[in-house]
């Protein structure tokens, strides 16, 4: 009892801190997310790769939905307010928004926040850039999340669902603020940024772009598309940007319409790219020498090497270590080793209870102490996240397992990641329940949270304990998977569907216990060596 109280006041001091850093924070970078898009030719292994760190309190319940067949007449409801419910049958302040007509046909899709992934390897990650409040409209009927389900209901390829978003906006209005979706299938991968028209017009402005297939790009929170290439076969864009943009004075009339230019947010702080997509595209392509005082990055890059998936994980769990963007890199102490000899040797380190996720109490008193100790940054990894995807497509495998989710919660920097197969159709225990809005032990993001949260106590001592169970679980998985795939695909092609997916089920089911017992006795051990001081 006196454990469970213990860590029950930790747990809500340290969530509760956190949840007033990112308030503090949330101001000062703007909005959320993240996502790393690779073209097939960029990877490896020839996988189209997107991806998505759902930052802030959403849900963190998830389940598949079942393909299914409509009758004629049907119509889907779309729904605003289903970002932060606790489950699937929480219809609190969920509102109908309004009805458009159902389709024969719909795919069974993962039902995540911002629904990502469906069954035809059409995969979709998510970022904020919010845009000119002017624009807003919440008259139209469309919030980013319901265009991204309705999507992966009806289409099997990007092109389709760039086409289908683009006529949904226009025919029944986008209700939402700036964002960016990014959607690949196993053949290429887009960046679709979006906007409302404008409070007296229902519709919307948008454009997608191409990553050409031996590059990578990134999306973090600011429009990233320059100029409207409507001639090329690899963009689309609406027919109204330059109007809009002219009719609210985000642009002159005057030189070429750039979309990120016109639509920007006011911290964007006139240029295209935050410290993330600096960050991550000088690591993927440093012979390029991008530097922090360029007016305007590129779209996308060619890696100097290919890049792979554990690349991409790598990339997610970023905190800017070793940089000049290091939080922690001013945090010292003076470390005492008594020798063989008997003397003692002093060592100035960085001490071990930095760490990269500071609440904003922690960092208000290190700078009360020493002015200028930690300067905020937005790291790629954050505490306040609520989940995390890397979805890899691939064309040469079947549908059923040729993308894989890797999914995990809380924080990218420190949960592991499960893979979940197109082909699924189950999650482990405790998918379906949302953790955010109280403790509750059966939901999965408490799972992990509770060593998470603990390990950061002592980050500089728990770090190689918790990192290193990260990457076994990582090695595991891979090992693994091809001949786990290999059975599948079998069946598969004896024509036993049903027994193929039981596979991959459990598979996913084995593997999320096994990562849930790790964290688990990683949280035991992290209570005694605190507890014994060390």
């Amino acid at each position: 009892m006196f454990k469970l109280k213990s860590l029950l006041l930790v747990g809500l001091l340290l969530i509760g801190f956190n949840v007033k850093a990112q308030e503090d924070q949330e101001m000062y970078v703007g909005a959320c997310c993240t996502s790393i898009m690779v073209g097939k030719n960029a990877s490896t292994d020839g996988s189209v790769i997107t991806s998505h760190t759902c930052d802030g309190r959403y849900r963190t319940w998830m389940r598949w939905e079942a393909a299914a067949d409509h009758e004629k007449g049907e119509m889907h409801k779309v729904y605003k307010g289903t970002m932060h419910t606790e489950d699937p049958f929480d219809n609190r302040k969920v509102e109908l928004a309004g009805e458009i007509p159902q389709v024969e046909h719909t795919y069974a899709y993962l039902n995540t926040a911002y629904p990502c992934l469906n069954e035809k390897q059409l995969a979709i990650g998510e970022t904020t850039f919010s845009g000119p409040d002017t624009l807003v409209n919440e008259n139209g009927m469309f919030m980013i999340e319901e265009l991204e389900r309705v999507a992966l209901m009806r289409c099997d390829n990007a092109r389709d669902a760039i086409k289908l978003i683009g006529k949904l906006v226009k025919e029944y209005g986008y209700g939402d603020g700036g964002e960016c979706i990014t959607i690949a299938d196993k053949n290429e991968v887009w960046q679709m940024e979006i906007l409302g028209e404008g409070p007296d017009q229902i519709g919307g402005v948008w454009a997608a772009k191409r990553i050409p297939d031996d590059e990578v790009g990134v999306s973090a929170n600011i429009a990233r598309i320059g100029k409207l290439e409507r001639k090329s076969k690899d963009f689309y864009c609406s027919d109204n940007c330059e109007k809009v943009a002219k009719k609210y004075g985000l642009w002159d009339g005057e030189g070429e319409f750039i979309f990120w230019k016109a639509f920007r947010a006011e911290y964007g702080g006139g240029k295209n790219y935050s410290d993330r997509e600096f960050f991550i595209l000088s690591q993927l392509a440093p012979s390029l020498n991008l530097n922090r005082d360029m007016p305007e990055l590129p779209f996308s890059v060619k890696p100097d090497e290919n890049v792979d998936v554990r690349k991409v994980m790598e990339l997610f769990r970023s905190t800017y270590e070793g940089t000049d963007m290091d939080m922690t890199r001013n945090i010292k102490m003076v470390s005492k080793k008594r020798q063989d000899d008997g003397s003692v040797k002093e060592d100035t380190i960085i001490s071990p209870i930095a760490n990269p996720w500071m609440n904003g109490t922690m960092q208000s008193t290190l700078n009360f102490l020493a002015p200028e100790t930690v300067k905020f940054q937005r790291t790629v990894a954050v505490a306040w996240s609520s989940y995390h995807t890397i979805i890899q497509c691939r064309s040469w495998v079947p549908d059923e397992i040729g993308a894989i989710c890797w999914m995990a919660c809380d924080n990218p920097g420190q949960s592991p990641r499960i893979p979940i197969f197109s082909g699924s159709t189950t999650l482990p225990e405790g998918f379906d329940k949302c953790g955010q809005l109280r403790y509750r032990e059966e939901a999965w993001i408490w799972h992990y949270r509770k060593a998470n949260k603990l390990a950061t106590v002592m980050w500089g001592r728990t770090k190689p304990v918790l990192m290193g169970n990260a990457k076994r679980l990582e090695d595991k998985a891979f090992e693994e998977i091809p001949a786990m795939e290999q059975k599948a695909q079998a069946l598969l092609n004896d024509g036993k569907k049903d027994e193929a997916t039981k596979v991959l089920n459990q598979y996913t089911k084995d593997f999320a216990a096994a990562a849930r017992q790790t964290w688990r006795e990683m949280e035991s051990q992290f209570w005694y060596w605190f507890s014994m001081g060390f």
